[in-house]
C-alpha cells in the first residue's frame, strides 16, 4: 500500500524536527528517520545574541569566521531570528543551564567576540534540544517511519512528488506534494568524524542525481579537538570548544603552547585556523595527536560544565581534572551543501533542503562555533513557513525514479577522500583522487566524495577550511562560489556561481 502526506521530511535532527513541528498544524507530515543524526552529539550549545548582546556583533563574528564567503542577508536572518527560535524552544520544554540569578548561562567559544553560547546539561546541548523537539513533535501526532530513503520520485513536469523508503522489510512508496531533505552532512565519507555512521551524504547524493546543484562542497570543516582514542576509523568523541572557552590551551609534545602568537584570540581563533595549526604541529613532530591542557580550570567547573567530555576521557583512562587530553582534528561539518533559496527550495521543484544538508550561505568558508543548531532552528522554521503559505497541488504523472546507487569498496572511498581532501590539500593529490574514485560506484559516499574532490580541485586558492599547499593564499580570481552538478555522463561538473543571487 502506498503512503501519502503533504510533506515528507527526511531526517530527525534539529533541522528536520523543527521543520516537521512548524508544519504540523497546517499540513499532513511524514517524518522519515534513519537515526537521530548529529544533533544529539552536539556538545557546545546554541549561539544567540540577546539582552546586552547585539545581533550585529554576532553577524560580524559569523562573517569573519566565514572568511568573507557568507551571504550577509541569510546571516542576518540567522542572528535576528535566532533568539526567538531559542525562546520558542524553551517554551517547548528545553532546559538550558542558568546562572544563580536565573538568567541563561552563556559561554565563550572560538571566533566569538563575547560569551553568547547557551548550553544545556553542561556539554549535552544537542541531546537536550533533540529531546525537547522530539517530544514536541510527538505531541502533535506527526507520523514517523523508521527507514532509509533510497529514491526520489519525479513527475512528468520534473517536480519531486514522493520518495522510496526501505524500512528493513521492504521498500515502500510515499507520495507527497513536497520533500524536505534534512539528512545532515557527509561525515561517514571520511575515515574519522564526529558524526554518527548514518550521516553518509544520502540526501546530497539524491539531490545531485535529481538535478539539483551542490555549492561550496570544498569547505569541509575539521574540528581541531577530537578525542584521540587510537581508533583507526569511525565516529570519535568531540571535546567541545567550550573547554577552551573556559581556559584550556593546546600544547605540543614538549609542552609548548601551539596557538601562542599565531592569532590574536590564540586558542579561541576560528576553527580552520586552529585545526591547521594542530595539523602542522603533528606533521612537524611526526605525531598522531597533540594535547589539550584543561588542568588550570577548577575541578568543580569541569565537573559541572563538561560531564560528557569527562566520561569520554575516562573511557580511555584519562582524568581530565589532572591529565592532559590527547586530541587530533577530525571531519566535523560540511559548510556547503545543496543549493537553496532563503526558504529551503532547491533547483528541483518540490525538493527542499535544510540544516547541514543545505547551503544557506550562513557559514561561508568556515562555520562559526555553535551556529549549526541555530541554523537548524531558524531555517527549519523558514521552510515550514514557506510550505504552510504555498504548496503545489499534487500531480499524478510519474516519469522518473531517482535511486541511490551502490558504493563499491566504501572503505577505499573513505581512504581516498581523507588523504586528498583533508585539512591539507594539493592539486596532484586531488587529481589522483578523482581517478581513484572513478570506478568505485555511484552510491552516496562515492557521489559526495567526487563532488568534494571536484570542487577542491577547481578552487586554486585557500580560504576558510579549504587550504591548498600549492595555492596557500586567497586569490580574487576565485572570489565566486563553486557549484557542482552532474553532467550527462553522471560526472561532477563545476562552475562558478553567485550564491547570493539564489537568496
Amino acid at each position: 500500500m502506498t503512503l501519502s502526506a503533504d510533506v515528507v521530511v527526511i531526517g530527525s535532527g534539529v533541522a528536520g524536527l523543527s521543520t516537521a513541528l512548524g508544519l504540523a498544524a497546517t499540513r499532513s507530515v511524514l517524518l522519515v528517520s534513519a537515526g537521530d543524526g548529529s544533533t544529539p552529539w552536539s556538545q557546545g550549545g546554541v549561539a544567540a545574541a540577546f539582552g546586552d548582546d547585539d545581533p550585529d556583533e554576532h553577524l560580524h563574528d559569523t562573517e569573519i569566521a566565514g572568511a568573507g564567503f557568507c551571504d550577509p542577508r541569510t546571516v542576518r536572518m540567522l542572528v535576528e531570528e535566532g533568539p526567538q527560535r531559542v525562546a520558542e524552544l524553551i517554551a517547548q520544554g528545553a532546559r538550558f543551564d542558568r546562572d544563580a540569578d536565573g538568567s541563561l548561562s552563556r559561554t565563550l567559544e572560538g571566533g566569538h567576540s563575547r560569551p553568547r553560547v547557551v548550553h544545556a546539561g553542561g556539554d549535552a546541548t544537542g541531546a537536550e534540544i533533540h529531546r525537547a523537539l522530539r517530544s514536541a513533535v510527538q505531541r502533535t501526532g506527526v507520523r514517523t517511519v523508521e527507514g532509509r530513503v533510497t529514491g526520489l520520485i519525479k513527475s512528468d513536469d520534473g517536480h519531486v512528488v514522493g520518495v522510496l523508503v526501505d524500512d528493513g522489510e521492504g521498500v515502500e512508496q510515499v507520495d507527497a506534494r513536497a520533500v524536505v531533505l534534512a539528512t545532515g552532512g557527509i561525515g561517514n565519507a571520511y575515515l574519522t568524524s564526529t558524526n554518527p555512521p548514518a550521516v553518509s551524504g544520502d540526501g546530497l547524493a539524491l539531490a545531485l542525481r535529481a538535478g539539483a546543484s551542490l555549492v561550496d562542497m570544498e569547505f569541509v570543516q575539521f574540528h581541531p579537538t577530537v578525542l584521540f582514542t587510537g581508533a583507526s576509523g569511525g565516529q570519535l568523541p568531540l571535546v567541545t570548544e567550550a573547554v577552551r572557552g573556559e581556559g584550556a590551551v593546546l600544547r605540543d609534545n614538549d609542552g609548548r603552547r601551539i596557538m601562542a602568537g599565531l592569532h590574536p584570540r590564540a586558542d579561541l581563533a576560528p576553527r580552520d585556523i586552529v585545526a591547521r595549526a594542530v595539523e602542522a604541529t603533528m606533521r612537524r613532530d611526526g605525531t598522531d595527536h597533540v594535547w589539550l591542557d584543561a588542568t588550570a580550570i577548577r575541578p568543580d567547573v569541569l565537573r559541572r560544565r563538561f560531564p560528557t567530555v569527562l566520561e569520554s576521557c575516562a573511557r580511555i583512562g584519562v582524568d581530565m581534572l589532572t591529565d592532559q587530553i590527547p586530541i587530533a582534528p577530525a571531519e566535523h561539518f560540511l559548510c556547503g551543501g545543496i543549493r537553496t533559496d532563503r526558504d529551503g527550495a532547491t533547483d528541483v521543484p518540490g525538493l527542499y533542503a535544510v540544516g547541514e544538508a543545505a547551503a544557506t550561505g550562513v557559514h561561508g568558508a568556515n562555520r562559526l562555533a555553535s551556529n549549526s543548531l541555530l541554523e537548524g532552528l531558524v531555517f527549519g522554521r523558514r521552510v515550514a513557513t514557506a510550505l504552510t503559505l504555498e504548496l503545489r497541488r499534487a500531480t499524478t504523472g510519474r516519469s522518473q525514479t531517482v535511486l541511490l546507487g551502490r558504493d563499491h569498496e566504501p572503505e577505499r572511498i573513505r581512504e581516498v577522500l581523507t588523504r586528498s581532501a583533508g585539512i591539507r590539500r594539493d592539486g596532484l593529490q586531488l587529481e589522483t583522487a578523482a581517478e581513484e574514485l572513478e570506478p568505485l560506484g555511484s552510491g552516496p559516499l562515492a557521489t559526495v566524495a567526487r563532488a568534494v574532490v571536484a570542487a577542491a580541485s577547481t578552487r586554486r586558492d585557500s580560504r576558510g577550511c579549504h587550504w591548498r599547499s600549492d595555492h596557500p593564499h586567497p586569490d580574487e580570481q576565485w572570489s565566486g562560489h563553486l557549484a557542482v552538478r552532474l553532467d550527462h555522463d553522471g560526472r561532477p561538473a563545476v562552475q562558478q556561481h553567485d550564491l547570493a543571487a539564489a537568496h
